[in-house]
């Protein structure tokens, strides 16, 4: 089934990485997919992405939602007729929308857990928490504004970073029927794409 394209703005996107051993994250991603690497590590995250404005393609901004969200995500590759293909491999998506979860897989693409999210944002930083009501997901992080990664990151620089990702704009989500994964393709107006 292919759902409609949806339109908005992504008023703010934190990106919270880790790396993994291959052999461990592979036990997590369906059989066609693997790791993409990066200095011999798997990448996995969460994407915490706030969304304004989101609806159907060529509808008015004004009949839009926002909400937050937390994308759990694992950078992959597969093969796709003899092509190697990049994108994300998400088994879990979280919302604070309750549209966001009941329309999620019919209207609007990838299927979302209910979650609770408190976001405070001070001058150049962050305080942000989020929590399933499932009670499987908690997270929680502080930050600010800064102009270097952190020396324990496994990437150089942020333009490393950004690299690294920016081909994977193809993301692949978690649905309740077991044989089927939701696909979404994100592209900016700008002509860049990303995930």
């Amino acid at each position: 089934m292919k759902l409609p394209a949806i339109e908005g703005i992504i008023r703010r996107r934190i990106l919270v990485n880790y790396r993994v051993i291959p052999e461990v994250i592979q036990r997590l991603l369906p059989s066609r997919f693997r790791p993409k690497l990066y200095a011999g590590y798997a990448v996995a995250g969460i994407c915490l992405i706030r969304l304004e404005h989101m609806r159907p393609q060529n509808l008015p901004a004004v009949v839009g939602i926002s909400s937050e969200n937390a994308a759990h995500r694992i950078a992959m590759l597969w093969d796709e007729k003899g092509v190697t293909r990049e994108g994300v491999f998400i088994p879990r998506r979280d919302t604070g929308s309750a549209i966001n979860h009941l329309m999620g897989g019919r209207v609007f693409p990838g299927e979302s857990n209910r979650a609770s999210f408190t976001v405070e944002e001070p001058e150049n930083g962050i305080s942000f928490s989020m929590e399933s009501r499932d009670g499987t997901v908690k997270v929680s992080l502080a930050g600010k504004i800064s102009g270097a990664l952190p020396s324990s990151s496994i990437f150089p620089s942020l333009q490393a970073a950004s690299s690294f990702f920016e081909p994977g704009a193809l993301g692949y989500s978690v649905t309740s029927d077991a044989h089927r994964l939701d696909g979404i393709e994100l592209a900016t107006k700008n002509g860049a794409s990303n995930r």
